[in-house]
């Protein structure tokens, strides 16, 4: 069955450094993950987060809006608005705002529960 699915709906989830909003998982019967995931600009002085992977699964970010880099094991990866990043399953990652407004991220997943298959790190 079809559904229409609002983003204020979404459940916050508490991760280091990063707004996220997860809008579909297997909570509400899906096989997949989509979140909405918002960096905010960096403020002076501001520790960086650390890294994380997906030990089983690819994950594939869309850039909405503003600028960043991901920081992966494979190399840096600028990307603005329109462009796509795809992390292979156990590479440590990251994203980091470059730009002066917000980053938003659509990312999605092809799992229902990307918590049991993530782990965070402190650094690289």
């Amino acid at each position: 069955m079809a559904r229409l699915l609002k983003q204020a709906d979404a459940k916050l989830l508490n991760l280091p450094g990063r707004l996220s909003r997860e809008a579909v998982c297997g909570g509400i019967g899906s096989r997949m993950t989509f979140r909405v995931v918002e960096i905010a600009v960096p403020r002076p002085g501001e520790k960086s987060r650390g890294p994380h992977l997906h030990r089983d699964f690819e994950e594939c970010i869309y850039v909405l809006s503003g600028q960043g880099t991901m920081h992966a094991e494979s190399g840096q990866y600028p990307a603005g608005p329109g462009n796509i990043l795809l992390v292979p399953p156990g590479e440590k990652h990251m994203t980091v705002n470059t730009g002066r407004e917000p980053l938003v991220l659509l990312c999605f997943f092809p799992v229902p529960d990307v918590a049991a298959g993530t782990t965070e790190f402190a650094s690289f």
